[in-house]
């Protein structure tokens, strides 16, 4: 029977949902949860346009899974309904797994398991409410079907999942550097030797993606004020277990201080799809006025945007540098010494253009030669884009003298 819905994208346009089998798992509480789930985490006090939620993101990566498997199979490459149907729904769902502020809280409430671990458990839950329909998605999400370049287009270098991020998070941003060539990279998609690869007419577009990625991780994701007010949130949580801070949710309460056994596996999963950003903007708030002065002061500081000062460092901060500051903080604030230690500190972030050794983007030449991209001749990659960049940062509050 025919079926058809149509969901308004800012950044697309009209996405089709044409299978009764997807649109049943975008209705599901489980997918509905990302609505309440920010892509870029504190970015929107940097960005203020950069509102959007993991349901927008992954509702683009899947409307873009379906133009990918169209074109691939428009040149010829077999691809079966129930491997197009599984590849959609992988991608539907490969970020499903993520808690309250997507990857600044990662490793904060659950630091056991990934998001991509947590993804896979949701999965299998809904796969048996579901009567085992989405066993194929699982298969292709997991990289155990034969077919390699689905998993590619879901997780790999030229995934959907990064065509989209850039994609969107510039549109909200406002950033025009993150702004990426995805039509024509999906229209130079092919597959050799079952690997997904790039038509030799792709090369720059390819390069334009990565120089993209780059510029994007650079200005936005680690721009400095967006890293010191996400490890301000990582603090406040780790704070509030210190001083067993209690929140006005009961949920947030079983992550911050209680611990699930490995038996506890739908006890598990129904708290964490109950927890979601408003859990923890919600207690950040409430923590506003704990007696603790630090937790209080952290808390403020975010909800006020009165943010820690944050300096980028080109070598390793000098520990005589970071004493004499968290002794000053510590005479300014009345806090004890040992206590600074969450609102002055330092740490070290970096970013790889391009990976030689775990990340491979393969170009498929006309005479039937394969390369890595950073071994095509004259490759703007190759040339000027090769190597890791390495920052060092140093946080610390405002103190007047």
């Amino acid at each position: 029977m025919f079926y058809r819905k149509i969901i308004n994208d800012p950044v697309y346009g009209f996405i089709t949902i044409d299978d009764p089998l997807v649109y049943k798992i975008i209705s599901h509480p489980y997918y509905q949860r990302l609505r309440r789930i920010h892509q870029m985490a504190m970015a929107q006090l940097v960005y203020p346009g950069a509102v959007h939620t993991r349901l927008h993101h992954s509702l683009g990566a899947y409307h873009l899974m379906c133009n990918a498997i169209n074109e691939l199979k428009n040149k010829g490459f077999p691809i079966t309904d129930a491997e197009e149907q599984g590849a959609r729904i992988a991608i539907l769902l490969h970020d499903i797994g993520h808690g309250p502020y997507s990857h600044a809280l990662e490793h904060s409430l659950v630091p056991q398991l990934s998001h991509e671990e947590i993804s896979l458990m949701m999965m299998k839950k809904m796969n048996e409410e579901l009567g085992g329909q989405l066993q194929m998605a699982i298969d292709i999400f997991t990289d155990v079907y034969p077919k390699k370049f689905l998993h590619q287009l879901v997780s790999g270098q030229l995934d959907v999942d990064r065509m989209d991020y850039l994609t969107r998070d510039s549109f909200f941003s406002g950033v025009n550097e993150g702004v990426i060539g995805y039509d024509r990279i999906i229209k130079m998609l092919t597959i050799h030797n079952g690997e997904l690869m790039i038509e030799e007419k792709g090369i720059y577009s390819i390069e334009k993606f990565l120089v993209s990625r780059r510029l994007m991780y650079w200005q936005v994701y680690h721009h400095k004020t967006v890293l010191c007010s996400e490890k301000m949130l990582i603090n406040i949580i780790e704070r509030a277990r210190q001083v067993k801070a209690q929140s006005l949710s009961e949920t947030l309460n079983k992550f911050l201080h209680g611990s699930f056994k490995p038996d506890e596996f739908d006890e598990f999963i129904s708290a964490f799809c109950n927890l979601d950003d408003y859990d923890i903007l919600g207690a950040i708030k409430h923590w506003s006025a704990h007696p603790d002065a630090v937790l209080s002061i952290l808390c403020k500081g975010i909800i006020n945007r009165h943010l820690l000062k944050v300096k980028y460092f080109s070598r390793q901060i000098p520990e005589g540098l970071l004493l004499r500051i968290r002794n000053e903080a510590a005479a300014k604030l009345n806090i004890p010494f040992e206590e600074t230690n969450s609102l002055v500190f330092s740490g070290e972030i970096e970013n790889r253009t391009y990976n030689t050794t775990d990340e491979h983007i393969y170009i498929l030449f006309k005479d039937g030669s394969v390369k890595d991209i950073s071994k095509v001749d004259n490759a703007l990659i190759n040339q000027t884009l090769f190597g890791t960049v390495k920052k060092f940062y140093l946080c610390f509050p405002e103190i007047d003298n």
